[in-house]
């Protein structure tokens, strides 16, 4: 590849800002619809409207920037995603690729991961996680010679949650009455999982904790330990990898930018800076428009939040509106998910000088993850539960492209939002000495993990910025600082009332709340949002015929 000149860079930094400020471009309306943030969730919904509903949507999103945790920021000389780590099932002829192929008219390319998407470093011994079903199988056989029935009836197991959890979902867009007939039936076979922990059903499976330990190696992609989850969602997770992943060609920020255009196609709009303070409630309880933060209003006669549940509940819609007590006090019953520290290194070398070849690495102190994590939280010096070390600038082969001769590392450690909630009031870089000290520390922390577990990295970073729960409370809105909403329990599944219809009339609910965490979960989130509302299997029509099942 020759040498990038100037205008090659700022060419392809510019391309990629998504939406218009608020401020300088005043929402025009009349709009069909109001999508509150731009997540992956709001950002599908707003298109699908857009395109099979012809909707003119409006998106307002409270951060500078869209995208949600698909969005990236910059330092100089260096730009790091915040959520996009690795997809599952993007390959040629999977179901989720077939989606985006769909809402971004094929337009978003994708960078195969290595075929060791993941490793498992466990007390210091090394388990790859390699990309093939059967691939997969075999090698968990060679760590675990003893244990070949164990894996095969985990496999199946596994296989049986992803046989189950399409007509789950899909039943939470079906009509009311629709649903209140055939839904207990719908529910049932995903129910049969996803209401036992994850320890639960692999303890039946096997008492060999080792194996234990490394088949649940990636719970930090659901946010909670074996004792704590929903095998439901451990098993959607696993299957989502089981065939490789991919990233976004350019970057994380290419999701939002190449879904824009289907919402504008109709002239809807993607404003940032824009925040919403109040949902409008009408006197026959049906959702009529949004309050902005400085106090002007917008109508259209559809409104979906992709605000979480818990913020749409309890923080945007007025207390008197019909149904929400009771909707708040359900909601009560699940805690939100973990948040994290997180951090973003620079390095003036290439991926190629450093030998970084793009596996994610999952390092665990122990093989019980359960205690790991109530060890920690009872006292911050002990070791890190997880530490997921990811490597975007070796995902995108653009990277070089924009930034010559450097690379980005991040490191993501659980972090307990009660460890620094005494400063949610203040100011992002005013939080005082107490509050810098102590991220300091862990910022400390972090950066000699990431040199003992990747060693070419010793002396060599040249920038390293430290994100905590506040961070995530501060951009994505999130009281607790969590990152995949409410805790994927065996609670949380058992909901019915997290699904797109609300109590309220004309007020739906989308992304990660009404499915399932992370980027593929908010995007089906989405799917079925706009499928409740226009009255259209739109699963069926995005994914084709891949024969996959949705997450």
């Amino acid at each position: 590849m020759p040498p990038p000149n100037r205008d090659d860079i700022n060419a392809l930094k510019q391309s990629r800002s998504v939406g218009l400020s608020y401020k300088q471009h005043p929402p025009q309306g009349p709009f069909d619809a109001i999508v509150i943030g731009s997540g992956i969730g709001g950002l599908t919904a707003a298109a699908l409207l857009a395109r099979y509903g012809e909707r003119r949507v409006l998106v307002l999103e409270r951060h500078y920037t869209a995208g949600g945790f698909t969005h990236i920021f910059h330092r100089p000389g260096y730009e790091w995603d915040v959520g996009v780590h690795y997809i599952g099932q993007v390959q040629a002829g999977e179901r989720l690729r077939a989606i985006f192929d769909s809402i971004t008219d094929g337009t978003l390319h994708w960078h195969p991961t290595p075929s060791v998407y993941d490793r498992i470093i466990l007390n210091g011994k090394e388990y790859d996680f390699v990309s093939g079903r059967e691939r997969f199988r075999e090698r968990m056989k060679e760590y675990f010679p003893a244990e070949r029935k164990a894996i095969d009836q985990y496999l199946k197991a596994v296989r049986g949650v992803v046989r189950s959890n399409q007509m789950f979902f899909a039943e939470k867009a079906l009509p009311p009455v629709v649903a209140l007939l055939a839904g207990r039936l719908l529910r049932a076979g995903f129910l049969h999982y996803a209401r036992r922990t994850t320890a639960e059903v692999l303890h039946r499976i096997t008492a060999n904790r080792e194996l234990i330990a490394v088949l649940t190696g990636q719970w930090g992609d659901y946010g909670l330990p074996p004792a704590r989850s929903s095998f439901g969602m451990h098993a959607i997770i696993a299957d989502h990898y089981f065939e490789g992943a991919g990233y976004p060609v350019g970057g994380a920020a290419e999701i939002a930018r190449a879904i824009t255009p289907a919402i504008e196609k109709t002239g809807g709009q993607i404003l940032v800076s824009a925040e919403v303070s109040r949902i409008l409630v009408d006197g026959s309880n049906r959702a009529v428009g949004v309050r902005m933060a400085d106090g002007s209003e917008v109508r259209a006669g559809l409104v979906v939040s992709d605000a979480g549940a818990s913020n749409t509940f309890e923080r945007l819609l007025p207390p008197e509106a019909k149904g929400t007590a009771g909707f708040v006090q359900a909601l009560k019953q699940i805690p939100p998910s973990a948040a994290h520290f997180c951090l973003y290194a620079g390095l003036r070398h290439s991926a190629a000088e450093l030998s970084l070849d793009g596996t994610n690495l999952w390092v665990l102190p122990g093989p019980d993850h359960d205690r790991n994590v109530a060890r920690f939280m009872a006292s911050p010096d002990q070791p890190f539960p997880v530490l997921f070390i990811s490597f975007p600038s070796v995902k995108d082969p653009q990277f070089e492209l924009r930034h010559p001769g450097r690379c980005t590392i991040e490191v993501v450690a659980l972090a307990p939002y009660e460890w620094f909630a005494r400063w949610a009031g203040t100011a992002w870089k005013r939080r005082g000495a107490e509050y810098d000290e102590l991220k300091e520390s862990f910022r400390t922390r972090l950066v000699a993990e990431l040199e003992r577990y990747v060693p070419s990295t010793r002396g060599r970073i040249d920038y390293a910025e430290m994100s905590t729960p506040l961070s995530t409370r501060n951009f994505a809105n999130y009281q607790h600082g969590e990152i995949y909403g409410l805790s994927a329990s065996p609670e949380r599944f058992q909901l019915r009332s997290l699904r797109p219809r609300t109590p309220v009339g004309n007020l739906f609910l989308t992304g990660q709340d009404v499915c399932t965490a992370g980027v593929a979960g908010a995007m089906f989130g989405g799917i079925l949002t706009a499928s409740a509302v226009l009255g259209r299997n739109l699963l069926s029509l995005l994914s084709g015929n891949s024969g996959r099942k949705a997450p």
